[in-house]
């Protein structure tokens, strides 16, 4: 079985639907890592030399490569990227091996077992 990571950068309050996609399109869950900040496009403005970026939180999801796709443009159209500039985004990178995904497997296994 083979996998693929998918590595969500979105906004605080978009992280319960983010999730909640993921694993109504497959996901069998997830890491979430709180206080990340980063800069698009435009970049953030300061008042008085405090930053204004809004707090960002970074959603790792190791998934199965047959539903990886899937699963990427779920998380896409719940965290709405592609109608909210500056809403964050999610790539997709293979994963050359993995452990400690025993109980994912047996559980993915039968969700595209007839796929692998």
């Amino acid at each position: 079985m083979q996998f693929k990571l998918l590595l969500v950068l979105t906004d605080d309050s978009r992280v319960g639907a983010v999730l909640d996609a993921a694993r109504e399109a497959g996901s069998t869950g997830a890491t979430v890592i709180t206080g990340a900040r980063g800069e698009g496009l435009k970049q953030e403005k300061t008042f008085l030399g405090l930053d204004l970026s809004q707090h960002r939180n970074v959603v790792l999801l190791v998934v199965e490569e047959h539903l990886s796709r899937g699963i990427l443009e779920r998380v896409a159209e719940a965290g709405q990227f592609d109608e909210k500039p500056g809403s964050g985004i999610a790539v997709q990178i293979s994963i050359e091996d993995a452990v400690g995904l025993t109980s994912q497997i047996r559980e993915l296994a039968s969700k595209v077992g007839d796929e692998i």
